[in-house]
């Protein structure tokens, strides 16, 4: 079915070739920091995680996402999702990986990647982020390639598809859950010391990648005429509903906890995120744009006329996306190393490096995901033409 990603108009190879240049700028730029270390960003002795962990952070979070479509397509039979169930298991491919190479970047050399394979340690979240991340991509992409390639060829699903699928459920719950537990386990750093960081994170991770499916299911219906249907897109804007109600809740519950026991090492941190360090930065802006977003994008959701007009939805599904990159990127990240353990004030910005780094993988996680709903739908057009 690969032939089928390489046929298409002038417009579909403009956005290939668009892609293909993000790449070659974030290739180019990575070998810069291959050359000259890890110094060419903005972190350093304080701050040691930045913009490549805050994208990792927030696309295991689209990535978990795909169990939303899955759940229900094969475990409660609504057939309604049966056309956005593919698109979320290959949305949850491109994710996975972009995130596997946010991680490899990020430890600077990629030869200690090998470290982890040859000196498995089982006390190691790391380790174990690396096992739900690489078993929760080669889950969706052989269930869902399968079962792509059996109704390309109008043949029943192969019987070890619907197993495969049904482990990815719970698996999708652990991916995002081991990652949280990477943050939270450190205890030095109270700003992630919490035990409700793994139910924020996967409240987060509901409402952003259905909210990313809908924006590309709406970009599919108006450039290939290829439409999941109405009453998809609906039940799908309900999920996030749910998350984002769920996961504001959990962020009030922070709010509570950290002011009202007024414990200093807590109150610190979450003091710097919203009001800064001497007056508002870059990052408190940030963070009070995202919660702005969030109570904008849930008075509409809430609402079923707003919820329901096709025109706002995309709107709405693009203010959740970003309101949650925000809260669950660089706003979760940099507060957690702000103040430092000697209650020091550091500074973190992103160099254009960086940047470009991060374009190239956003690059590579759009060619995939342009090659795999390309099949799909030239696979639902086949199946079309011959009913």
């Amino acid at each position: 079915m690969v032939e089928k990603a390489l046929k298409g108009t002038k417009r579909y190879w403009t956005w290939i070739g668009f892609l293909l240049f993000l790449i070659l700028i974030g290739f180019v730029s990575y070998l810069f920091q291959l050359k000259e270390g890890l110094g060419i960003t903005g972190m350093g002795r304080d701050i040691s995680w930045g913009l490549y962990i805050a994208n990792f952070t927030f696309l295991v979070g689209v990535a978990a996402s795909a169990v939303m479509v899955v759940l229900p397509y094969y475990l409660h039979s609504f057939v309604q999702f049966g056309r956005i169930t593919i698109l979320g298991e290959f949305l949850a491919v491109a994710a996975v990986v972009m995130t596997v190479l946010f991680i490899v970047i990020d430890l600077g050399q990629p030869s200690r990647v090998f470290n982890v394979l040859l000196y498995p340690s089982f006390s190691s979240l790391l380790f174990w982020d690396m096992v739900v991340l690489s078993g929760y991509l080669l889950l969706n992409l052989f269930s869902g390639w399968y079962t792509l390639d059996a109704e390309d060829k109008e043949e029943p699903p192969r019987r070890w598809v619907k197993p495969l699928i049904l482990i990815s459920i719970p698996w999708a719950i652990s991916i995002h859950t081991v990652t949280a537990f990477i943050f939270s386990g450190l205890s030095a750093r109270p700003f992630w010391l919490t035990a409700i960081l793994a139910p924020r994170f996967l409240a987060s991770a509901f409402a952003s990648g259905p909210s990313l499916l809908i924006l590309l299911c709406y970009i599919l219906k108006k450039f290939t005429k290829f439409n999941v249907g109405k009453e998809a897109i609906q039940k799908v804007a309900l999920i996030v509903t749910y998350a984002m109600l769920i996961n504001f809740f959990f962020l009030l519950v922070e709010l509570f906890t950290v002011f009202y026991s007024a414990i200093p090492d807590h109150k610190g941190h979450f003091i710097y995120l919203f009001l800064g360090s001497n007056g508002p930065g870059m990052l408190s802006v940030f963070m009070w744009f995202s919660i702005a977003l969030s109570i904008c994008s849930l008075v509409l959701l809430i609402r079923p006329e707003t919820r329901r007009n096709e025109s706002l939805l995309p709107w709405i599904c693009s203010m959740v996306l970003v309101s949650i990159w925000i809260e669950k990127g660089l706003a979760l990240l940099i507060p957690g190393f702000i103040p430092t353990p000697l209650h020091d004030i550091a500074s973190y910005v992103p160099t254009l490096p960086e940047v470009f780094i991060t374009l190239g993988v956003y690059g590579i996680g759009g060619l995939i995901i342009t090659g795999l709903f390309k099949i799909a739908v030239e696979v639902q057009k086949s199946k079309e033409k011959r009913i």
